[in-house]
């Protein structure tokens, strides 16, 4: 069964400003340059059909694009241990609404609602289960910023789970448009 995943992919300039900061850190797992990505609804496993139903729903979809950007570093913790780091996406109101739109379309499709609260980032490193050091990592990347940058499409990707880690592999893009029905 696929594991699916609704993201967009961030061009290659603000690849190269994350991949600059991606060091110092023992036991991290960086991401490589092919996994970076703003899921903007995870979906999970899903048989077949109903992956199909879900690529065909997508396709509905409209939205006024989001210009966003990278502002600052966070952590995702868990039981006092750190399980990940992550840039910060920005403007957080636009881009959960973009979330949003895609959730409720996704229901409409039979799918669970998202239970979790969205917040827009971008995976750098995760952890094992001992969880990661970071503290003066995030200190001296706290500023971090890149240039401004439009999420004008997404794209479903199944997640493919290996040795290495996840692997993403796209399925379908789709243009977000300028209408703000859907």
């Amino acid at each position: 069964m696929p594991r699916l995943f609704v993201a967009w992919r961030p061009p290659p300039e603000v690849r190269d400003a994350l991949l600059a900061i991606m060091a110092g850190i023992e036991g991290a797992r960086w991401q490589d340059d092919d996994q970076f990505h703003l899921t903007l609804r995870f979906i999970g496993e899903l048989d077949e059909r109903v992956a199909d139903d879900v690529a065909l729903a997508l396709s509905g979809l409209r939205a006024v694009p989001v210009e966003a950007r990278i502002e600052g570093v966070g952590s995702f913790d868990r039981k006092g241990r750190t399980e990940s780091l992550h840039a910060r996406v920005q403007p957080r109101k636009p881009l959960t609404a973009l979330h949003n739109k895609f959730d409720g379309l996704l229901v409409r499709a039979g799918l669970e609602p998202e239970r979790r609260t969205y917040l827009p980032h971008i995976t750098l490193a995760r952890f094992g289960r001992s969880g990661g050091r970071a503290e003066a990592w995030m200190v001296e990347h706290a500023t971090l910023a890149c240039a401004p940058f439009t999420v004008d499409h997404m794209a479903l990707y199944e997640s493919i789970l290996g040795h290495e880690g996840a692997r993403y592999e796209l399925i379908e893009r789709y243009d977000l448009g300028q209408s703000s029905g859907g």
